[in-house]
């Protein structure tokens, strides 16, 4: 999850800035239901989406940040939690005056659902909660800048050479976090992980997905030679053998629910997601990185994620006026509308009519981003 800002200290990478922008469209079209990207539900979004983000931070972390902790704390705290806390508190203020007008989601505003609900579950307003990920983001970052600081350091008493010490750190960072993944998996398989572990179980089970991009770019992705048709036959053929042996590939990052083949399995389809859709973005890279469109849902998931959910709402509030005042879309629930942010009317009942959601949710967020932007630079 990127800020159009971020460009100015980090090197440019078109092949992962096209991963972002697939990555935000598979959020979005994941919250309207809509199976447009899973390859025919071989890819399920819910089987790798979220974890992808992870991969892409992890994939731009820099050494040079422990030489600074204090100044890498800041500017992550600046660049991510500074702006959820702003627009979290103006969704409250949203969901307090919709409430007022017969609307049952969101929380009350408090000291809690402002500050410590976004760490505990993030669904404190509802019009903002595809934001969960924000502050679990930062708290990763944190762990892994502590981590690495840590064991780092150990490691390096231990091994006189820096490189063999830092080839050794990533093995560890790696297979330790995918271990305590895995056991988290397996206790959330028996029922173990609810109410407040939510929390810490959520980042344990995605903390490893963050290490996973940086052995990608440093032990890896040198080693990404293979022919695409090759590529494409090995990933697709553990796809298809992962969707005829087991029984649902989809899980909750959020929650930490629906494991249904076990503990390693989550990691396989996140492996072989990621690895899909980071080949077919360095195949797209010829083409799209002479596309602004691209760069700048690229550059900014952030925004996009923050907002796309109340863009869906206010959707259906146009829609809402039409059935109560003209009649139309008579068939359109309002007891749903009201209780249920999940509800996603289509006109006619046709299933492409989500492309008219996924559209909204993804352009008017980053067309208002742009021009917010160009006036503060003119």
């Amino acid at each position: 999850m990127t800020n159009a800002s971020e460009k100015k200290t980090a090197e440019f990478n078109m092949t992962f800035c096209i991963l972002s922008a697939v990555a935000i469209i598979m959020v979005v079209a994941g919250h309207l239901g809509y199976s447009i990207m899973t390859l025919g539900e071989l890819f399920p979004y819910y089987s790798f989406h979220v974890p992808l983000f992870l991969f892409i931070s992890g994939y731009f972390y820099k050494e040079t940040e422990e030489e600074h902790p204090f100044a890498y704390v800041k500017k992550k705290a600046r660049r991510l939690l500074l702006p959820y806390f702003i627009w979290n508190l103006f969704y409250g203020v949203a969901a307090w005056l919709l409430r007022r007008y017969g609307f049952y989601m969101g929380e009350g505003i408090s000291l809690e659902t402002l500050f410590l609900a976004p760490f505990m579950h993030g669904y404190q307003f509802i019009y903002n909660y595809a934001a969960w990920f924000v502050p679990v983001l930062f708290v990763i970052e944190m762990m892994n800048l502590l981590m690495r600081i840590a064991v780092g350091r150990s490691l390096r008493r231990l091994l006189p050479v820096k490189e063999g010490a830092d080839r050794l750190a990533e093995w560890v960072f790696l297979f330790g976090s995918l271990f305590v993944g895995m056991v988290v998996i397996y206790l959330a398989i028996g029922g173990h992980v609810w109410g407040d572990y939510k929390a810490p179980g959520r980042i344990l089970l995605l903390y490893p997905c963050f290490q996973m991009g940086q052995f990608y770019k440093k032990r890896l992705e040198k080693h990404d030679t293979l022919g695409n048709l090759p590529y494409f036959a090995i990933v697709l053929s553990v796809q298809a053998a992962l969707q005829v042996c087991c029984n649902g590939l989809a899980f909750s990052s959020v929650w930490c629910t629906g494991f249904a083949n076990g503990p390693v399995i989550p990691y396989v389809t996140i492996v072989s997601g990621i690895a899909f859709w980071l080949r077919i973005a360095r195949i797209m890279k010829p083409v799209a990185e002479k596309s602004k469109a691209v760069r700048w849902i690229g550059q900014n998931t952030y925004t996009v994620m923050m907002h796309h959910v109340m863009i869906f709402m206010l959707i259906k509030m146009i829609i809402a006026a039409l059935a109560a005042f003209t009649g139309m879309c008579a068939d359109f629930d309002f007891g749903q509308f009201y209780a249920n942010i999940d509800y996603v009317y289509l006109v006619n009942g046709a299933e492409h009519f989500k492309m008219v959601y996924l559209a909204a949710g993804v352009g008017a967020p980053l067309g208002a981003r742009y021009l917010l932007f160009n006036r503060k630079r003119k």
